[in-house]
C-alpha cells in the first residue's frame, strides 16, 4: 500500500461537465478545427475553463487540498483521452506520432475526426446514456507505451493553482472491454485478452500522477456493472481482480479510487474489488440496493453514489442519508457521499435558467445544485444528521410540491392511455402493406433518400435568434423558413434523390422541437449537455402527463409536398428517443409516459395521413441507448419501448410507408426489437463500421425495408463513390434487393453543404452504378 495519510474525503463527485457554461470549449476546438485559432489558444482556453471549473466547486464546498474536486476534462471523449495515453492508435494515423513517439492533440482530433481516406474512430454509446464514446481499436500487436503527459500536465496544472485535485482516467478493464478487435486480428481474439500487457502503462500513468502532485487517481470501471458486454461478469470481474492486483501493489503511486456508475455491481466484481489492494470503491445506489458486506471492506472508504449523475430532479436527502446509512453497516472504515455517476450528464445550473417557471425549478438540480446537495450530505456525515435537518426538509418539501402540483397528473390523459388495448398496437400484414405502398408510391430499385435533416447553416441559426429577440416577425421568419425548404426541396430534386425531406429549418432539435409542442413539458436556454466531441445537446425536462394540444409538423409537410411530385416524408421523432434525450420524470414507470408520447404522435401521424403525406418517418436512434445494463430487466424494457412505437405508429393505413431511423449502436444487440418495431423500412448507422451490421442484419433474417448507411455523417469526410459502391455491393449481395434503400447513417444537420452536396451526388452516382450493373 502507498501513503494513506490524506483520507479520502466525505463527498465528492466524480466528474463535472467539460464544455463550460456557455459551451466554450465546443467553440474554441472548432475555431482550431476551422484553423481561426492555433493549438496555443485552444489549449490556454482549455486551462482558463479547469481553473474556472476548479474555483466553482471549490465555492460549491469541495476542499481545494483534499483531492474531492475530479480532474475529469476531455478535449473529446474520456475514453479517447485514455487510449491515447496508452498508445492506442490506429495503424492508419501511426504516421501522426510525434518524433519521440508520443500522441499530440492534432493527431488525437485526427483519429477522432477522421481524414482523407482514412476512416475515423467508430462511435457508439456510453452504456446506457446519450453520451457516445469513440471505440479503440486493439489487436494482438497493438504495442502500448504512456503516449501522453496530458492527465499528469493538469493534476500540476491545478497543483500550481493551489489544488490538489483527482485525476479521473478510464480503467484498464473498461478501456478494452469497450474496446473493438483491430482490423485483421483472430476471430477468437478479444482486446481483453490483452490486459497483462496494459497493466504496465498503467502503473507507469499512476506513478507520473503520484509525482505531478496527485495524492488519489480515480479509475473509472463502469463495464464492471454491465451484463450486455462481449465479455460476461464472471470474466470481467476476474479480470477487475487481476488488474487491481497489480496496480493496487504497484510501489509508487497515488491512492486508488475505483468507480463503478451506471448501475449496481455484479456480486462477482463487488467481491473481486473489496479484495483488492485499493483504497476507496465509488458504487452507484440510485440504480441497484445496498450491496452484501463481503471480505476484505474493513480498511477502505465507501462512497455511495446516492445523488443522480444522469437525471436533473432535485436529490431526495432523506432517502439519500438513509442509503448512506445502510452503506456504514457494512463494515468499511469510511463512508462518503457522492454522485452516481460523473455529471457530465446534466447541465450545468439551475440558476441560469431564469425563463424557467420558478416552481418547476425549485424541483430541479444540474451539476452545481448536485455537487450542493453531496457537500451537505457530507457535512452529515462529519456533523451528524442534525446538522442538515434543515436541507434534508426543504428536499423533501420540494418532492412533496412536484408530486401535488396541477399538470403532474392529467385524468383525461390517463384515461385514454388505460382504455388501449391489443388492437391499438397491431398494423395488420407486412405483405399487404408493401403492396399497397408499391402501387402508391411506385419506387426504383435501390431507392435513395436522406434522413431527414439538412445542414442547420449561420443564416437558419440567425434567422432563429432574431425572431427569437422579436426582430423578425412571425410572417417574417415563416417566409424565411419557406424559402429554406424550397431551396432544399429543388436541390434534392437536381441531386436526383427518390424520396425526398423538407430539411426540417424549423426546428432547432429534433426532441426540444416537439417537447416545445407537447403539453407536460418545459425547455431550458442554457442547459446544454455533451453528446459527443464538441457536440451538445439541450434536453427538454418532461415534468406531467403528456398530450398534444394542436397538429406540429403537418403545415411544413404540406408545403413541401406542395413543390415536387416525389413523395415528400413527414419527420417524427419517436416515443423512445424523446424519453432517452429528454429528462423524465422519475415518479412513474417510463412505459406509462411512452404510451403517453406515443398518443400524441398516433394523432400527429392521423393528421399528416388526412393532409396527403404518404411516407412518414418515425425516428428513434435511442432504441438502443435505453436498453438496461442488466439482463434481467431488459425483457420489460423492449416490451414497453417496442410497443410505444407500435402504438403510435399502428392508425397509419396499409398505403402509408412508415421509416424509422436508428444510429450508432450496437444493432445485433435489439435486432429482434428492431424487426418488432414493425415498420415498413429501417435505416441504420453503418458507414463508419464498413458494413459490419450487414451481416447481423442477414443472419437475423430481417425482412422488411432496410437502408444501411453509405454515408459517414459524423465527419467531414466526402465518401468516393467507390467507397459508397462498396458498402451498397454487400448489402445487396447480403440482403433481399427489393428490400434495400441507400442513405447517409444519419441527418445532415451538423455538415457544411459543400461536402452534403458533394457525398450526396456520389452516394446517387454509386447508387446509378449499381443499379445498371445489377440491370445489364
Amino acid at each position: 500500500m502507498t501513503d494513506s495519510r490524506t483520507p479520502f474525503p466525505h463527498g465528492t463527485i466524480l466528474g463535472y461537465p467539460r464544455i463550460g457554461r456557455r459551451r466554450e470549449l465546443k467553440r474554441a476546438v472548432e475555431a482550431h478545427w476551422a484553423g481561426t485559432i492555433d493549438e496555443a489558444t485552444l489549449e490556454a482556453t482549455a486551462a482558463d475553463l479547469r481553473r474556472v471549473t476548479r474555483a466553482r466547486l471549490a465555492e460549491l464546498g469541495l476542499g481545494r487540498d483534499d483531492s474531492s474536486i475530479p480532474e475529469s476534462f476531455s478535449f473529446y471523449d474520456q475514453v479517447h483521452d485514455a487510449a491515447i495515453a496508452a498508445g492506442v492508435l490506429p495503424a492508419r494515423f501511426a504516421h501522426l506520432r510525434d518524433a519521440d513517439g508520443r500522441i499530440g492533440l492534432g493527431a488525437y482530433f485526427t483519429a477522432a475526426r477522421g481524414a482523407g481516406e482514412d476512416a475515423a474512430l467508430e462511435m457508439t454509446k456510453w452504456f446506457d446514456t446519450n453520451y457516445h464514446y469513440l471505440v479503440p481499436e486493439i489487436g494482438p500487436e497493438t504495442a502500448f507505451s504512456l503516449s501522453s503527459d496530458r492527465f499528469a500536465r493538469q493534476v500540476a496544472e491545478a497543483k500550481a493553482d493551489g489544488y490538489t485535485t483527482r485525476p479521473v482516467v478510464v480503467g484498464p478493464v473498461t478501456l478494452l472491454a469497450l474496446a473493438k478487435a483491430a482490423d485483421g486480428a483472430p476471430e477468437d481474439f478479444a482486446p481483453l485478452d490483452r490486459l497483462e500487457d496494459l497493466l504496465p502503462v498503467y502503473v507507469e500513468l499512476l506513478a507520473a500522477l503520484r509525482a505531478a502532485g496527485a495524492e488519489w487517481v480515480q479509475l473509472d470501471e463502469p463495464a464492471l456493472v454491465s451484463e450486455s458486454l462481449a465479455a460476461s461478469s464472471d470474466e470481467l470481474a476476474d479480470a477487475a481482480a487481476r488488474a487491481y492486483g497489480v496496480l493496487g501493489a504497484a510501489a509508487d503511486r497515488p491512492q486508488l479510487l475505483v468507480a463503478a456508475g451506471y448501475a449496481q455491481l455484479s456480486p462477482a466484481a463487488w467481491t473481486a474489488l473489496a479484495a483488492a489492494p485499493v483504497e476507496a470503491i465509488a458504487i452507484d445506489l440510485t440504480r441497484g440496493g445496498v450491496p452484501s458486506a463481503v471480505p476484505g471492506l474493513e480498511g477502505k472508504t465507501l462512497v455511495g453514489g446516492v445523488i443522480d449523475g444522469r437525471n436533473v430532479w432535485r436529490g431526495d436527502l432523506a432517502g439519500a442519508w438513509e442509503r448512506l446509512e445502510a452503506l456504514q453497516g457494512l463494515g468499511a472504515a469510511r463512508v462518503g457521499a457522492g454522485t452516481s455517476t460523473a455529471l457530465q450528464h446534466v447541465p450545468h445550473d439551475v440558476d441560469d435558467e431564469t425563463e424557467l417557471d420558478p416552481r418547476l425549478g425549485s424541483w430541479l438540480a444540474f451539476a452545481d445544485q448536485k455537487t450542493a446537495q453531496v457537500v451537505t450530505l457530507a457535512t452529515g456525515l462529519v456533523n451528524g444528521r442534525d446538522s442538515i435537518a434543515e436541507a434534508v426538509d426543504a428536499a423533501s418539501a420540494a418532492l412533496a410540491d412536484r408530486r401535488d402540483a396541477p399538470g403532474v397528473r392529467d385524468g383525461a390523459v390517463r384515461a385514454r392511455v388505460a382504455g388501449l388495448d391489443a388492437g391499438d398496437f397491431d398494423r395488420g400484414d407486412y405483405e399487404a402493406r408493401v403492396a399497397a405502398q408499391d402501387a402508391e408510391l411506385a419506387l426504383p430499385l435501390l431507392p435513395t433518400t436522406t434522413i431527414g435533416s439538412f445542414p442547420q447553416t449561420g443564416d437558419i441559426r440567425r434567422a432563429r435568434a432574431r425572431h427569437g429577440r422579436g426582430e423578425l416577425t412571425a410572417d417574417e421568419y415563416e417566409g424565411f423558413l419557406r424559402d429554406e425548404i424550397s431551396r432544399v426541396v429543388a436541390l434534392q430534386e437536381d441531386l436526383g434523390l427518390d424520396v425526398l425531406v423538407h430539411g426540417e429549418p424549423e426546428r432547432n432539435d429534433m426532441v426540444q422541437y416537439f417537447a416545445e409542442h407537447l403539453d407536460g413539458f418545459a425547455v431550458t436556454r442554457h442547459g446544454w449537455v455533451q453528446s459527443y466531441g464538441s457536440r451538445a445537446t439541450r434536453p427538454s425536462i418532461l415534468w406531467g402527463d403528456v398530450s398534444r394540444p394542436a397538429p406540429i409538423t403537418v403545415d411544413w409537410s404540406v408545403f413541401a409536398q406542395s413543390l415536387t411530385d416525389k413523395p415528400m416524408k413527414g419527420m417524427l421523432t419517436g416515443p423512445v428517443t424523446i424519453l432517452a434525450w429528454s429528462f423524465v420524470r422519475d415518479d412513474q414507470p417510463l412505459g406509462d409516459t411512452a404510451n403517453q408520447v406515443a398518443l400524441a404522435l398516433r394523432d400527429e401521424i392521423a393528421d399528416l395521413e388526412a393532409a396527403g403525406i404518404r411516407v412518414i418517418q418515425v425516428d428513434e436512434p435511442a432504441l438502443r441507448e435505453l436498453l438496461p445494463l442488466k439482463q434481467a430487466d431488459q425483457p420489460v424494457y423492449l416490451d414497453w419501448s417496442v410497443g410505444s412505437f407500435r402504438l403510435a405508429t399502428a392508425g397509419a393505413a396499409p398505403a402509408t410507408q412508415v421509416h424509422t431511423h436508428l444510429c450508432y449502436s450496437e444493432f445485433d444487440v435489439v435486432i429482434d426489437a428492431i424487426a418488432a418495431l414493425d415498420a415498413d423500412v429501417t435505416s441504420i448507422e453503418a458507414a463508419r463500421s464498413r458494413g459490419e451490421v450487414i451481416g447481423d442484419i442477414a443472419a437475423s433474417g430481417f425482412a422488411a425495408g432496410i437502408g444501411p448507411g453509405v454515408y459517414d455523417i459524423h465527419s467531414p469526410r466526402v465518401p468516393a463513390v467507390a467507397e459508397i459502391g462498396a458498402l451498397l455491393d454487400r448489402a445487396v449481395d447480403e440482403l433481399s434487393l427489393r428490400r434495400v434503400w441507400v442513405n447517409p447513417d444519419c441527418g445532415l444537420k451538423t455538415r457544411g453543404y459543400d461536402e452534403t452536396v458533394a457525398s450526396l451526388r456520389n452516394l446517387v452516382a454509386a447508387t446509378t452504378d449499381v443499379r445498371e450493373r445489377l440491370n445489364a
